[in-house]
């Protein structure tokens, strides 16, 4: 089912600013494998896949919920894999390998970063690569920050460590004139600090970098900011930047490991091949030390920590940061198209209704405090509108009347999960005024 384009997926040069040569520059009618979407329609998925993306909901729910992409696997990264089971090559390992220079290249030529391959240390997933760095370093009873609205599951992998979280939200920006429908939004540099600076203050904060779920790039004066807070109160930092592959063309990713350096903040990154190139079920992640000093805490990593990632999602890893760029930008491509087609959609259908465009990855986060459909726009769109969205409730403060919508599918799901909705909001309203005027 693969295009012929995807035999040339090379990783472009510079920043996520731009398409690389060869690569589509135009959304076209199939994913970024040439797989034509009408067999992306979720009615053929949920026949052959099998993750809780498909299990989930009941068959007559559109499921835009998790982070998981509809869009077909890279024939690179599929291959990949196939050769290993081929080659029989399925035991234990002993340590990053060629994944380490793999991705090191991979962040030198797309972010400019430049990582020491003795940094890059192996964990099964982001989640793991957050939890076992701060066993290290955080003490029982200890403090960990995190910049709500968040990934939920930020909440559900700190209830493994015996430490206290603390909500610190984003600060709300102005919103341009011209983009009336937005939601802007960034650290809040002045709150951090004074969390920071109390007694207790932080032992550590978990960073989301790109933000999820607004797909925000922080700024690189924020990040740095953060950092000289960071060092100055002594507060570890992780950075999960597992968006960061799927950065927008126009837009740069910031990575923070080296604003952390030049601070003299203790930082390690988590990140992963599993968003950029939908492979998440393959286990394996990197940690990657922002200098001497934060590799010698990842050193005291239990083997498990190593041992229990899988073969083959590391040869799936080595295969997408090495190999399968193209596949990469042609994927940023169609998102950033679907990102468009929902602005569209909303203004046309959905008032009341605001949209953080992403600037990176392939998650919307939409405000529906003003659409008539109460506290939990989440249950009632899918109970009524038969449409599984992320609930806004369970990124914490700041996610109240919120959803996040999944837009790595097929541009046909989006309109019809907005039809679905746009008439549960528009019965919603017209019951309002109805009951208004009675």
């Amino acid at each position: 089912m693969a295009s012929e384009a995807d035999c040339h997926d090379t990783p472009r040069a510079g920043t996520g600013a731009s398409v690389s040569p060869g690569s589509n520059s135009t959304p076209t009618d199939t994913d970024p494998s040439g797989v034509p979407f009408r067999e992306l329609d979720p009615s053929i998925l949920r026949t052959q896949r099998t993750s809780l993306k498909w299990t989930r909901f009941s068959a007559d729910v559109l499921p835009l919920f998790v982070a998981e992409m509809d869009f077909t696997l890279s024939p690179k990264v599929q291959q990949a894999i196939i050769s290993r089971v081929l080659a029989s090559d399925t035991g234990y390992l002993d340590g990053p390998g060629e994944l380490a220079p793999v991705f090191a290249k991979f962040a030198r030529e797309r972010w400019g970063w430049q990582v020491d391959p003795a940094h890059v240390h192996l964990a099964t997933d982001v989640s793991c690569g957050i939890v076992e760095p701060l066993r290290l370093r955080v003490p029982a009873g200890g403090r960990v920050a995190i910049t709500t609205p968040v990934y939920p599951s930020f909440f559900e992998m700190l209830e493994e460590l015996p430490v206290e979280v603390v909500q610190i939200p984003l600060v709300q920006d102005a919103v341009p004139a011209t983009t009336p429908t937005g939601i802007a939004a960034r650290l809040d540099l002045a709150a951090l600090e004074r969390a920071f600076a109390a007694e207790p203050g932080i032992d550590a904060l978990v960073l989301c970098n790109p933000h999820n779920p607004h797909g925000l790039l922080h700024s690189p004066s924020d990040l740095a900011e953060l950092a000289r807070l960071a060092a100055q109160y002594d507060v570890f930092v992780i950075s999960d930047e597992i968006h960061a592959p799927l950065t927008h063309r126009g837009h740069t990713f910031t990575p923070f490991a080296p604003l952390a350096a030049a601070a003299g903040a203790l930082a390690v990154t988590a990140t992963s091949a599993s968003k950029g190139w939908n492979v998440a079920g393959l286990k394996c992640s990197v940690i990657v030390a922002a200098d001497e000093r934060a590799n010698q805490l990842l050193r005291r990593l239990p083997p498990e920590v190593t041992t229990r990632v899988s073969i083959l999602g590391l040869h799936a890893g080595i295969a997408a940061f090495r190999d399968a760029g193209d596949w990469l930008d042609r994927a940023i491509v169609q998102i950033e198209a679907n990102a468009d087609l929902l602005a569209e959609l909303i203004a046309e259908k959905l008032p009341g209704v605001a949209y953080a465009r992403p600037h990176a990855g392939y998650l919307a986060w939409l405000d529906f405090s003003q659409a008539g459909l109460g506290p939990d726009p989440f249950r009632r769109i899918l109970t009524e509108a038969k449409v599984a969205l992320g609930k806004g409730t369970a990124f914490g403060v700041g996610g109240e009347g919120h959803v996040r919508v999944n837009l790595a599918c097929a541009p046909d799901t989006i309109r019809q999960a907005v039809d679905r909705i746009a008439t549960l909001v528009a019965t919603a309203q017209a019951q309002a005024q109805n009951g208004a005027v009675s």
